[in-house]
């Protein structure tokens, strides 16, 4: 009995061990399930970091291809750009010299398109610059007017370009009708404003409606008659003698860039005449 007594616990002791290995072996089992996941996810997160770094590095010089690509075809963009600015410019002379057709109709003058590259609209002796001069057929003394009225007078002439004097100066005025039969005056700038214009010297006794257009009378060696120039306001008498109107004159000098240079061809002997 004391032998079967000491045998009990070897045999207990001994299944306990064996039961404690199989655990373990078990458990390494299952740990080395987890090392895998682990390590997968690893190696996962890895070629992922590899794989973007590469789309990064292959984005970054293919943006390089993309900004040569979207250089040139700005480039191509600005040509046609300007193309289409220089076909519309032509466009516009064109049209600037359409709209005053009715002008032609008159003998004795010479009209010439031009463009503004220069003019103030804020001093109290204003000018403007065209890129006409002698070789192109202007003279002194031409007239300069748009579809919407008169503009200035040529002052001095060089060979490509030309200096006027702007109806915004006080040291100039036109010869204006009001109305389509009525008294003619002198039409001049305010001095204020780039839309103020009075015409003076009209006789008392003359009836006018606020409101009437503003011709050019014809009376000048300069221009046409029978420009519009702006609408009649109201009037005031001065020294007792006579009317002075106020105009609101219809060329926007704000905007000022094409113009027709008109020629009176028999200037020299109007004036002649008038000596």
């Amino acid at each position: 009995m004391p032998k079967e007594r000491k045998v009990v616990p070897i045999v207990i002791s001994a299944a306990i061990f064996i039961l404690m290995e199989v655990a373990a072996i078990h458990m390494l089992r299952r740990n080395d399930t987890l090392q895998d996941i682990w390590f997968a996810r690893g190696a996962h997160r890895f070629m992922a970091a590899v794989w973007g770094g590469s789309e990064s590095i292959k984005h970054y010089f293919s943006l390089n291809k993309e900004n040569e690509a979207l250089a040139l075809e700005n480039y191509n963009l600005r040509c046609e750009l300007l193309r289409l600015e220089g076909e519309r410019h032509e466009a516009r002379i064109d049209s600037i010299s359409k709209s005053i057709t009715y002008l032609k109709d008159i003998r004795g003058y010479s009209y010439l398109p031009a463009e503004v590259v220069k003019y103030s609209r804020n001093k109290q002796h204003n000018y403007l610059i065209i890129n006409k001069g002698s070789e192109d057929g202007v003279v002194e003394n031409s007239g300069i007017i748009t579809g919407q009225g008169v503009v200035g007078i040529v002052d001095v002439v060089g060979k490509h370009h030309s200096y006027a004097l702007s109806v915004l100066n006080s040291d100039i005025s036109v010869s204006a009708r009001l109305g389509e039969n009525g008294a003619a005056g002198s039409l001049m700038w305010t001095g204020s404003g780039s839309s103020r214009g009075v015409v003076r010297d009209i006789p008392l006794h003359f009836n006018y409606e606020e409101g009437d257009t503003v011709y050019t009378s014809g009376f000048s060696a300069i221009f046409p008659p029978d420009i519009p120039l702006g609408t009649a306001g109201k009037s005031r008498v001065v020294n007792g003698s006579s009317n002075e109107v106020k105009v609101e004159l219809f060329q926007d000098f704000t905007a000022l860039r094409y113009v027709t240079v008109v020629n009176n061809l028999s200037r020299n002997e109007i004036n002649a005449l008038g000596q």
